[in-house]
């Protein structure tokens, strides 16, 4: 039998009587066509708390929401902080990061909660998630307004990012009184790949002199024991013109020539 839901298992089994695969009427059949099963409900979203409903206007006159088997938005605070902070931090969107995952998940930084209370813990160099989780952490746990943490947030990731910048700084121009001597940076190793690639430009032609050579190693040397030269088929016009008759069998009536191969 077809697997079925509980409601549509009298329904199967009367088709299956009407084409004699099920030779004997069930025990509980008669008493099934007598109290059917109540029909399943349409389907309808679950209840969701709301932690990740958007924000409702609060009304005098609470209406039931319609049930609709469409599925409703799915809303979370961090998805607007984070929009707001790459919309006043566009090139934080540029920096370099690793989008390989490892064998196990990471685990959540153990400065969380009402002990995080400035991002500085977290390091003094935080990433824009950082920010981000610094924002809900000053709203839910500290009872912040969630402009004020914002305004807090960005501050200190400003704040750590310049004196980032500036020691980084410093420290490099430090270095080179010293007399360290730097590798070349990213830029300078595209220019040096786009310069190697521009040189083999004017190398062009010997290459593909050196492709032609490659694929011809094998040539052919036809040797005539008489000498000779060829007439370009001239000596086979005149003959045709003079109605003498040409023979295709040239081994019966001329010389053996040999012929070899030689590997350049």
């Amino acid at each position: 039998m077809v697997r079925r839901i509980a409601s549509q298992v009298h329904k199967q089994v009367s088709r299956l009587m009407r084409a004699d695969f099920i030779k004997k009427e069930p025990v509980w059949y008669k008493a099934v066509l007598d109290y059917p099963p109540l029909p399943l409900p349409p389907k309808a979203p679950p209840e969701r708390s709301d932690y990740d409903l958007a924000p409702r206007k609060q009304s005098s006159s609470s209406k039931m929401r319609p049930v609709t088997p469409k599925p409703l938005p799915i809303h979370y605070l961090e998805d607007d902080i984070r929009r707001q902070f790459y919309r006043d931090h566009p090139f934080e969107a540029f920096r370099p990061k690793s989008l390989v995952e490892g064998e196990t998940i990471q685990t959540p930084h153990s400065m969380r909660g009402e002990q995080w209370t400035r991002l500085r813990q977290r390091g003094r160099n935080p990433s824009p998630e950082d920010a981000i989780e610094f924002v809900i952490n000053l709203y839910r746990f500290h009872n912040v307004p969630l402009s004020e943490a914002y305004s807090r947030s960005v501050a200190q990731f400003r704040a750590l990012q310049s004196g980032r910048h500036v020691a980084a700084t410093y420290a490099s121009l430090e270095a080179d009184h010293l007399g360290a001597i730097f590798g070349p940076s990213e830029i300078e190793h595209g220019f040096m790949k786009e310069k190697r690639s521009l040189e083999t430009w004017e190398r062009r032609e010997e290459l593909d002199e050196g492709a032609m050579a490659a694929r011809k190693r094998w040539k052919s040397i036809f040797e005539r024991q008489n000498g000779g030269t060829w007439s370009r088929g001239a000596e086979y016009v005149r003959l045709w013109k003079d109605g003498v008759r040409p023979t295709y069998a040239p081994v019966l009536t001329e010389p053996e020539h040999s012929v070899y191969f030689e590997y350049i």
